[in-house]
Order: C-alpha cells, then sequence, then structure tokens
C-alpha cells in the first residue's frame, strides 16, 4: 500500500501558476497587483478605487459543527468548494483568513486546507506570508510604548497606571506573559504597572483592519481606540496621543489584499486572521467586498464552529459591513460526529450509526441556529475514507428533518472534481431560496439581553451570570453611549457551554461571563466567558518540535 502524502508534500509538489496568470482570471493587469515573489500579490489600492459600479456575487459562507479532535475540514471544504464551483464553470473567488504562528507551532497545525483541497504556497502562508501580522502586532505596540512614554514623561492626559487597558500582544503562544510587571528597573524604565499580552490574533487592531473599508476608515478607528482611563475615569482614546497617522502607515501596505492560488490554480484571496473563540473570527471585509465585486460566488469561512464563527460573521461582520449572505454551508464528518456521540479518538474508525444519530444531535443544533438568521442552509460531509454508506445515510436521514439537504464531498481527495455534487448543490440552494438574512438581535437591545440572547438562541443555555462587577460594567458601556455595539463572544469552541469537555448539544447550562473589554475602534463589546484565554498556551508536546527545514531549504513536518 503506498503512504498518502502529507498535506505540506502536496502543497510542495504543486504545479503552480505566475501569480499575473491567477490574477488574469479575475481581470487584473500587471499593473494592478504587487507581486511577493511568483506565486503571491497584493491588489493594488488604485485597481480596488475603480469597483465600485460592478455588481456584487453571491455570497456562500462556510461554517462546521463544533470542533473536535478529529477534525472537521471547514477550510479543507472552503477551498475545495471554490473548486468544485470552478469545475461546473462558475466564476468563483475564495476569501479566506491568513493563518496564525500561535497555532502552527502549537497544536491546530497549518490553516490553508487540507489533501487536495489547499491554496499555496502552503508553507509561506503558513509562515510570514506577506507580512501582514507582523504589521499588526508592531502597530498595536507602538501603541502600547506611546502609551508607556506619556506616563514617563509628564502625562499630561492624566492616564492612570492602574486603568491602563491596552495590553501588548505577540503572534505566538506564550502563557507565562499573560500578565507581567513592566516598568521595572528603575524611574528611567518607566513607569512601574501591571501589564500583559494577547495574542496577535485578538488584538483590536486585528479587529480594525478587518472591519475597515479604507485607509480613512482604519485611520479612524484606530483613533477611536480606548487605551484606558484618566484619575478621575474619562476614557482616553489613541488620537489623543497622536497616535492613528504612524500607526496606519504602518498597516498601508498590509491592508492591500494578498491574492494567491489553490492547487488548480483558482485564484483566492487570504486577508486578516482574528480567531473566532477569542475575536470575531472573519476574513476582512475589505478582501470581501473586493472578491464580491470579481466573481459571480464568493465562498468565505468563518472560525470554528457556527456558535461562534458564524454567529460573528452575521452579527457583527455583515452587521457593520452592510452585507447580505446567500447561503450557508455547514461542514460535517463523521468522526466529529460520533465524538460527539460520545465515541473515543482511538475508536473512530470502526462503524458506528447509533453514536452517528446521537451525535447529530450537535449538528441539528448548528442547523436550527443557522435558521434563526434567515439564510438557506446545506450540508456537506466531508469524506474520509472510513465513511460507510449507513453512517452517511443516518446524516442525510436527519437532515430530511429539517428540509435541508445534505451532499457527500470528496474534495480532500479528489480536489474539485470530488466537490462538484456539493458545488451543484449549493447553485441550486441559492438559486432556488432566496436569503432573507436578518441579524439575531437590533441594534437598539440593551448589552446585558445581547448576550442572554446569543447564550440562550445560540447557546441553548438557562442563562448568562456575572459577579456585580461585571454587571456594572454593562451599566457604565451603556450610560457611555454604547448600547448600540454588537456583542463579541469569547468562549470554548469546543462545547455550547463553557465546559470544553460537554459536547454534542447541551442545554440549560448557565454561561458565566468573567469579563468585557470595549473596543470603540472595531466598535463592537468582547464578551470573556469561563476560563477561555486571549493569549494560548503550548500544549505538551507543540508541533514545533517536528518542524524542520532540510539543508536544500526545504520546510517539512508543517501539517
Amino acid at each position: 500500500m503506498s503512504k498518502v502524502p502529507s498535506d505540506i508534500e502536496i502543497a510542495q509538489a504543486a504545479n503552480k501558476k505566475p501569480i499575473s496568470e491567477v490574477a488574469a482570471k479575475l481581470g487584473l493587469t500587471p499593473d494592478d497587483i504587487i507581486p511577493f515573489g511568483h506565486d503571491k500579490a497584493k491588489i493594488s489600492y488604485d485597481f480596488l478605487k475603480g469597483l465600485d459600479n460592478r455588481e456584487d456575487g453571491k455570497l456562500i459562507l462556510v461554517t462546521a459543527i463544533s470542533p473536535t479532535p478529529a477534525g472537521e475540514g471547514k477550510t479543507t471544504t472552503t477551498v475545495g468548494l471554490g473548486d468544485g464551483l470552478n469545475a461546473i464553470g462558475k466564476n468563483a473567488v475564495m476569501c479566506l483568513r491568513e493563518p496564525s504562528l500561535g497555532p502552527c507551532f502549537g497544536m491546530k497545525g497549518g490553516a490553508a486546507g487540507g489533501g487536495y483541497a489547499q491554496v499555496v504556497p502552503m508553507t509561506d502562508i503558513n509562515l510570514h506570508f506577506t507580512g501582514d501580522f507582523h504589521a499588526i502586532g508592531a502597530a498595536h505596540n507602538l501603541l502600547s510604548a506611546l502609551i508607556d512614554n506619556h506616563m514617563h514623561w509628564d502625562n499630561q492626559l492624566n492616564i492612570d497606571p492602574r486603568q491602563v487597558t491596552w495590553r501588548r500582544v505577540l503572534d505566538m503562544n506564550e502563557r507565562a506573559l499573560r500578565t507581567i510587571t513592566s516598568g521595572l528597573g528603575g524611574y528611567h524604565n518607566g513607569v512601574v504597572r501591571e501589564a500583559g499580552f494577547d495574542i496577535t490574533v485578538a488584538s483590536e487592531i486585528m479587529a480594525c483592519f478587518c472591519l475597515a473599508t479604507d485607509l480613512e476608515d482604519l485611520r479612524n478607528r484606530i483613533g477611536n481606540i480606548t487605551i484606558g482611563y484618566t484619575r478621575d475615569k474619562k476614557p482616553v482614546q489613541a488620537r489623543a496621543l497622536k497616535a492613528e497617522g504612524s500607526m496606519t502607515a504602518l498597516l498601508r501596505d498590509a491592508l492591500q489584499p494578498n491574492l494567491v492560488q489553490t492547487l488548480e490554480n483558482n485564484p483566492a484571496l487570504m486577508h486578516g486572521g482574528p480567531f473566532a473563540n477569542i475575536a470575531h473570527g472573519c476574513n476582512s471585509v475589505i478582501a470581501t467586498q473586493t472578491a464580491l465585486k470579481l466573481a459571480d460566488y464568493v465562498v468565505t469561512e468563518a472560525g470554528f464552529g457556527a456558535d461562534l464563527g458564524a454567529e460573528k460573521f452575521l452579527d457583527i461582520k455583515c452587521r457593520k459591513a452592510d452585507l447580505k449572505p446567500d447561503g450557508v454551508v455547514l461542514v460535517a464528518t463523521t468522526k466529529a460526529l460520533k465524538m460527539h456521540g460520545g465515541v473515543a479518538k482511538s475508536d473512530l474508525k470502526g462503524e458506528n450509526v447509533d453514536a452517528i444519530k446521537k451525535g447529530c444531535e450537535n449538528l441539528g443544533r448548528h442547523i436550527r441556529n443557522l435558521e434563526q438568521f434567515g439564510v438557506p442552509v446545506t450540508v456537506a460531509i466531508n469524506h474520509f475514507i472510513t465513511d460507510t454508506d449507513a453512517e452517511h445515510a443516518a446524516i442525510r436521514e436527519y437532515c430530511a428533518q429539517f428540509n435541508v439537504e445534505c451532499t457527500v464531498s470528496s474534495h480532500w481527495e479528489l480536489g474539485g472534481k470530488g466537490a462538484t455534487d456539493l458545488a451543484q448543490a449549493v447553485v441550486d440552494m441559492v438559486d432556488k431560496q432566496a436569503s432573507q438574512f436578518r441579524p439575531l438581535y437590533e441594534d437598539d437591545m440593551p448589552l446585558w439581553d445581547k448576550v442572554r440572547t446569543i447564550a440562550r438562541n445560540i447557546y441553548g443555555a438557562e442563562d448568562i451570570i456575572a459577579d456585580k462587577k461585571v454587571r456594572q460594567q454593562f451599566a457604565d458601556f451603556e450610560e457611555a453611549g454604547y448600547r448600540n455595539y454588537p456583542i463579541c463572544m469569547a468562549k470554548t469552541q469546543y462545547s455550547f457551554s463553557t465546559d470544553p469537555q460537554l459536547m454534542g448539544a447541551p442545554s440549560g447550562h448557565d454561561i458565566p461571563i468573567r469579563e468585557i473589554r470595549l473596543a470603540t475602534g472595531a466598535e463592537f463589546l468582547v464578551v470573556i466567558c469561563g476560563a477561555i484565554m486571549t493569549m494560548p498556551g503550548l500544549p505538551r508536546v507543540p508541533a514545533a518540535e517536528g518542524i524542520d527545514v532540510t539543508n536544500e531549504g526545504r520546510i517539512t513536518g508543517l501539517f
């Protein structure tokens, strides 16, 4: 039996086309792109300015059931569906998030798809790519430096060091930096205060970057960021430190969307990358809006399960950018459903229809949740070679209860040609079922009620709970005029509850709110629930231990 090549081996054997040829598929000339080598490029601002008068294509969101160690393949399905649409003669573009270095060296691995449904160059994308994340981290930490510098010299703004809410960031998993003391070593090293780090993908700069529509919007959002409070409890914004100009300068080139290609040489835009468990989990608005002007079908993804990624895509990104999705693809695998049905990871290879049926409770919860938004839904089974016809039949039978079509897709193994059935199902869905998109809650709903609505309607919770201090923060933010902000929930991705071990479709639980953070640049409220951390740690055996580079410069072990 021949050895199945790894994702990185498949990617490194790809027959890539010059990026100018990929750009030509979208009607771009060499003058419209800024090449980064032969196989990746940025789309120039000058070209973007000429797109306003074009009509938008159809917007398709790919999301998934609650993630498990067995894997669901959401990005892989996004790429496979895009290739499948092109294979049946449609003009389709994929819009993806850029991966963070944290998971690459931690436990998740790469984030460019898998098997024969990948975007390339895979190693570049998963490592430094075009430098966007470095620019975002540098801009964020420039603001941190300006804050401490201001307090060191004369603190004319009367910033209270105890109430600086702006933390530093690092694009790496590093639990030791979650809470630190800065300014030690004497007067010349600045003001001594408690501080800390978040991972870059949780940065409000990342959120501003991904929600901005142009440089002016980005500059305004950065200027609006609240960095802390004065000694008399008045908020201080970044523009008071004259920070927004230099920070935007660091982000100028990064804000141009990145163009790459799939293994089948179809175009994909990869831009921005907030996590969905601690941030809003969507690629940039500017990339999505660009793709909608260039293609008839735009396939995008939202991070983790539909309860986190899809909810934020629909309630934050679509609300802010006035996007109206035409359909949703909900990804599931037999292995993940069996895990939700109580099967251990070591026992997933054998047929187990009963576990599939039990695990489908998780799938059903996600279907019902998505239906609340008025957008047509179809289910995609990301095919594994250990799947059986009986298991597929059980999933189809379950989906039929919701009048939802379920399609088996073999894109991991076969690329676009393995996803043509799914592609046709998606085309038929958006052609026959008109989207009636609506957000889950209205802008003017009280902040506490918005969080409770998400907890009850999406997580199946009985209620939300918080101590007196957190409840007072909700009241203070309401009084300060932030009632119209949407909610960005920070919660474990593994369960509808805040207990990552509670799989399936739990109900009747409470969602404990530990902390809330005001994001006045991104214009949403981050609600941190349970034990979720905005700076992850590495696992006992990090993926970094298996990554290397040969003497010829070929990277190995990256997923």
